[in-house]
């Protein structure tokens, strides 16, 4: 193939009309009928955020009696998810309703938003997500805004330094060009009718532009509209690489500080031009606070900043203007986000002379994840079969790390009787006797940090890395090498402070592993009792003997042929395996017994799948009958026979097939339960 065919292949898959139109200019003239079409591309900056927010939808659902809504925007659908946020809905909702008031200017919009949390609690995610989603919201028609250029013929260049084309250093709105005293009649004037938000231009151009305008009305000996021959409407693209709409501080060491950074500074080379060290025009406004008007500023741990910082940002929040060198101060409009942990936190609350910044600071905490449920997604995103290759993770790896995650976020409960555990499966919407959804309220109402301390998730993402390529598994990793992964990092952690926490992150470690016992004894019992064809002959069986109790009748016995009491030691066998006592063992039997006959009037057959709690005790009973002929125990030992060892092989095949395992990892979870049962059964003998 040519390489003009190759070149003309890579070409075509770019849309030239959509770059055309990413990439409009006009008349002044021309943006003017834009806007009486579509009044909402004169925005300020919250306004666009907040519509961008929205603009991908939400969801409204309820969590213990409290209506919540989520916003998809916090999904990530721009990027798949890669940057999606977990279990933060009530959080992220006061930072959009922070969005909403300073949209209709209710007085937020002159405040700093702070995110607040411990490290690794996704503060800067979410900021990422802003900038990020902000960025694809300018490329669409709902999210569309433009500034503007000077054009200059050749006799008046001068004004430009020579150049013909010169773009407003800080993408200034258009209607600036309007002056300030005719604004209200220009505006009424457009005639635009009633949109979401009215329509306000605040401030006055740049020192930049505002020079250039001024000569060009002394030139024009005022004729405004001559002035405006000269300006060329352009679409304005935000973009964080090219600087443009989107700004990041990140703070260094004190003596590398400079404010100039958020300002701009002068341009020495140009003096030389124009003459003066406060010409606008020998002035480069390429300060972060520059960059970023009529978008977003990000201020990466921004209580770090030097004090001569602050007294920038004071200005840039409350009025909402900034001081460059030597210049009036200049107007900016747009969202500033910063964010804190901890410790940084607590020295801005101790100290008098920051009282400023805090009264003009909108603090929103952004804990860790206490839902286990989410936190399990937070892992999967990265750690799963499908990512991961060479290894298999187990069922319940991911689940365990998460559960001693969210264990160590949580406070102990104050009051009902409850474990740390029992809390947990509450607060992540599971049932348990005796506790409604007010008690689940008043659990959390009762707690005064919880979601503040604790264990990062990074520090599970850490283990599980390091678990993956570990050499004590050959084709799989388990929970318990997680969790012991986990308690041997625990050791040389930098972010625990004193023994008495290690010492009690080590016992939660231990709750988690009994949980994880627990819950792989029920799988590999469900396991062994999965033979339908035998559980469907005990259930014939358990039905014939208790209709025959309840109706006083003898049963025939199949292999004698004569007539016999009901087995009672069978019924009981089953009954006692759900907890049915002697007492009740009647009333359960005739229950049985009115569901038949209820079934048998609408012409349906009784299954056992449709009785939950008796199916629950049949397999129970299969199980203690099969574990014996299956002789598990005896797998501890490695002495197995041949007929043994091919119903381990079909149990082993069943947790491949129902749970999910690989070779490697069932044969780990059957020696493991066989351990248990070994163990249970040497206490039995002693």
């Amino acid at each position: 193939m040519s390489k003009d065919n190759l070149l003309h292949k890579i070409a075509a898959l770019h849309d030239i009309d959509e770059y055309r139109e990413l990439h409009w200019e006009g008349t002044f003239d021309e943006y003017l009928d834009l806007i009486r079409q579509d009044p909402s591309i004169v925005r300020t900056a919250y306004q666009r955020v907040y519509d961008m927010v929205l603009s991908y939808g939400s969801e409204e659902y309820i969590d213990n009696k409290k209506k919540i809504v989520k916003y998809n925007f916090f999904s990530d659908p721009m990027g798949n998810g890669n940057d999606a946020i977990y279990g933060l809905d009530i959080p992220l909702m006061r930072m959009v309703n922070v969005f909403k008031a300073a949209a209709n200017e209710y007085g937020t919009e002159k405040r700093i938003i702070l995110l607040h949390g411990p490290v690794g609690s996704s503060k800067s995610t979410i900021v990422r997500l802003v900038k990020k989603g902000l960025e694809e919201y300018t490329k669409t028609d709902a999210g569309r805004l433009f500034t503007f250029s000077w054009v200059m013929p050749e006799e008046l260049q001068h004004l430009t330094g020579g150049q013909e084309i010169l773009h407003d250093p800080m993408n200034e709105e258009p209607l600036k060009l309007i002056p300030a005293e005719w604004r209200v009649k220009a505006l009424a004037e457009l005639d635009l009718g009633e949109g979401k938000y009215p329509i306000r231009i605040r401030g006055d151009l740049n020192p930049a532009s505002r020079y250039i305008f001024q000569a060009l009305m002394k030139h024009y000996n005022g004729q405004w509209d001559r002035v405006m021959e000269h300006i060329r409407v352009r679409r304005l693209l935000f973009s964080e690489k090219d600087r443009v709409g989107i700004g990041t501080f990140q703070p260094k060491d004190e003596k590398n500080q400079d404010s100039t950074e958020l300002t701009g500074d002068i341009n020495y080379r140009k003096i030389a031009i124009y003459g003066s060290d406060s010409d606008p025009r020998a002035f480069n406004f390429d300060g972060e606070f520059c960059v970023a008007n009529r978008g977003v500023i990000e201020f990466v741990e921004i209580l770090k900043l030097d004090v001569a910082f602050l007294y920038d940002l004071l200005g840039a929040t409350q009025e909402r203007k900034i001081k460059p060198k030597k210049f009036a101060q200049t107007d900016i409009d747009e969202v500033i986000i910063g964010h804190t942990n901890e410790p940084e936190y607590r020295k801005l609350l101790s100290n008098e002379y920051m009282e400023a910044l805090r009264d003009r600071t909108v603090k929103i905490d952004i804990p860790y994840i206490t839902r286990y449920t989410e936190e399990v997604r937070v892992y999967k995103k990265d750690f799963n079969n499908e990512v991961v290759k060479g290894k298999h993770i187990a069922p319940h790896t991911i689940e365990m790390a998460a559960m001693w995650a969210v264990l160590t976020r949580l406070e102990d409960p104050k009051k009902h009787n409850l474990t740390l555990l029992q809390k947990l499966k509450l607060y992540d919407g599971k049932t348990l006797t005796g506790f409604t959804q007010d008690n689940v309220k008043e659990l959390r109402k009762e707690t005064i940090r919880e979601g503040l301390e604790g264990i990062s998730p990074r520090y599970v993402q850490d283990k599980l890395s390091n678990s993956l390529v570990s050499d004590k598994t050959e084709s799989s990793i388990n929970p318990f090498l997680v969790l012991n992964e986990i308690e041997n990092g625990l050791k040389n952690h930098s972010l625990i402070n004193n023994e008495d926490e290690r010492s009690r992150y080590r016992e939660l470690l231990a709750v988690v592993k009994q949980e994880y016992e627990d819950i792989v004894k029920n799988e590999v019992q469900r396991a062994i009792s999965a033979d339908e064809e035998a559980i469907a002959k005990l259930c014939a069986n358990y039905i014939d003997n208790i209709k025959a109790y309840t109706q006083k009748e003898k049963v025939r016995n199949k292999y004698t042929g004569q007539y016999e009491e009901p087995d009672e030691r069978l019924m009981r066998s089953i009954e006692e395996k759900i907890d049915i006592p002697e007492s009740r063992k009647d009333d359960f039997r005739r229950e049985i017994m009115n569901y038949i006959g209820a079934l048998a009037i609408e012409g349906k057959q009784f299954q056992y799948q449709t009785n939950e709690r008796l199916h629950k005790a049949l397999e129970l009973k299969l199980f203690e009958d099969q574990k014996d002929s299956i002789k598990l125990a005896s797998m501890v030992s490695n002495v197995v026979d041949k007929e043994t060892q091919e119903k381990i092989d079909i149990v082993k095949q069943r947790m491949i097939r129902n749970y999910g395992y690989n070779e490697e990892s069932a044969t780990d979870v059957l020696n493991f339960v066989a351990s248990i049962f070994a163990r249970g059964d040497s206490k039995q003998e002693a």
